[in-house]
């Protein structure tokens, strides 16, 4: 079956083959199905537009993350690009400002594990031992560098994890710091992984930290990225945004002298 998926907008996640669109139809557009991935909840609107525009096409279904739809098995590169892999779905935290506990469950599901280096797993740490032990065996494998751009949570890493890191060299390991409880663990795992090789200087060591959402303040945000600094992590601010995508220009601004480490290391 000829499939075409059609997204709303391009990320760095984006698909690159000839059947991966962004927007609407062009005139060589033609196949048995359409699906349209809709990421962030704020693109649902646009991407009911584009469902108007595609069915002149071929039958039209909306999915992805921003519509509640749980996922399945991975397929390699049909909704994400080469590289990207997903392992496992599913966190077993109950985190207010994330959706994949009600989409995904709090059960993880471990996948069959695809090829690729460029790891978005929900929670991969809260994966049995085997799973993980497999996956980082495939990444070993990769021509790129791993990254783990997904996350990894940092109140479960164990010496065993920083051992698998530390072999396979990754080019980024992000970790996070989205409410007050989880600093002390992330200065444990800095801790850990600076004992094991890892400097501060590679910036390989990253973490999202969430700024702006309800009651936040300037100075409280920048108190939580200095903190991230301290623990070992160049960190990557995440702007709160509500149903519709909206954030203050003030926060924004904000946010990208905190999203970029080559402005980090020179404030």
């Amino acid at each position: 079956m000829r499939l075409i998926r059609v997204f709303p907008r391009r990320t760095k996640a984006t698909p690159e083959d000839p059947l991966a669109y962004v927007g609407q139809p062009d005139l060589f557009a033609k196949s048995d199905a359409v699906h349209i991935s809709v990421t962030f909840t704020w693109d649902i609107p646009a991407a009911e537009q584009l469902a108007e525009q595609w069915r002149h096409v071929a039958p039209v279904t909306i999915g992805g993350p921003a519509t509640g739809e749980a996922g399945g098995d991975f397929i390699t590169g049909q909704y994400i690009k080469e590289g990207y892999v997903i392992t496992s779905r599913g966190c077993p935290n109950h985190c207010w400002f994330c959706s994949v506990w009600k989409r995904e469950g709090q059960t993880v599901r471990e996948l069959p594990i695809t090829s690729g280096y460029n790891v978005l797993d929900d929670n991969l740490l809260a994966c049995s031992e085997p799973h993980i032990r497999a996956v980082f065996d495939m990444l070993s494998c990769q021509y790129h560098r791993a990254q783990f751009t997904g996350g990894l949570e940092a109140a479960r890493l164990k010496s065993w994890h920083v051992d698998l890191l530390r072999r396979l060299r990754p080019k980024q390991v992000f970790f996070a710091y989205d409410t007050p409880d989880d600093i002390e663990p992330l200065r444990q795992a800095g801790t850990m992984l600076l004992d094991a090789g890892f400097t501060r200087a590679s910036h390989t060591l990253r973490a999202y930290v969430l700024i702006g959402y309800r009651g936040d303040t300037f100075e409280r945000a920048e108190i939580r990225l200095q903190q991230t600094l301290a623990a070992g992590f160049t960190p990557m601010a995440m702007l709160w945004r509500d149903s519709h995508g909206e954030r203050r220009e003030d926060w924004r601004k904000f946010q990208k002298q905190w999203a970029r480490p080559a402005i980090i290391h020179h404030i």
